[in-house]
């Protein structure tokens, strides 16, 4: 079982370098390398972690020595379709969920999972809510088994490439 805790301010070049190798295996075969390191340079930098961690609105969450982690996004979805998709309100977006390869399957994803539940509770969020790949099997088979439903459908960006996701909920226990 791993460990979970908060990010902090010293962490970002460590969660670049974990988000630069986890981020593609979340992309679907065929996904051009150039788009995914397009992603990466847009996103996922060690400035965008730095900007993330000093954002009231953005949480992270590692797993051990950095096997894993996950950010969590405050407030009301931007994406329309999204938005309608919703049932449940105020809700946490669950931006990321990345495990190294060599942790799959160890119990590292259903910790973080349990730990995004966690905080996005004592934020006071009745819902929590992702966007998937339609085609990364993996990924989909842990959101079905951790309680996330398909409610709809988004577009989501790779560098130039649109991806097609599913939108999926879990509404918080109370």
């Amino acid at each position: 079982m791993s460990t979970i805790r908060h990010a902090v301010p010293a962490d970002s070049a460590a969660l670049h370098e974990l988000a630069a190798t986890t981020f593609p295996l979340a992309c679907p075969p065929g996904t051009a390398p150039e788009a995914m390191q397009a992603f990466i340079d847009e996103h996922l930098t060690e400035r965008h972690f730095d900007a993330y961690l000093a954002d009231p609105t953005r949480h992270i969450l590692v797993a051990g020595d950095f096997d894993g982690y996950a950010l969590l996004v405050t407030g009301e979805p931007d994406d329309t379709d999204v938005a309608a998709a919703l049932t449940t309100r105020p809700t946490v977006e669950l931006s990321k969920l990345y495990v190294l390869p060599d942790g799959h399957g160890a119990g590292i994803a259903t910790a973080l999972m349990q730990a995004v539940f966690a905080h996005a509770a004592e934020l006071g969020a009745k819902a929590v809510w992702l966007g998937v790949n339609q085609h990364n099997g993996r990924a989909n088979a842990f959101y079905e088994r951790s309680g996330f439903p398909v409610v709809g459908t988004k577009s989501f960006m790779v560098g130039d490439e649109r991806h097609d996701d599913f939108t999926r909920e879990h509404v918080l226990a109370d």
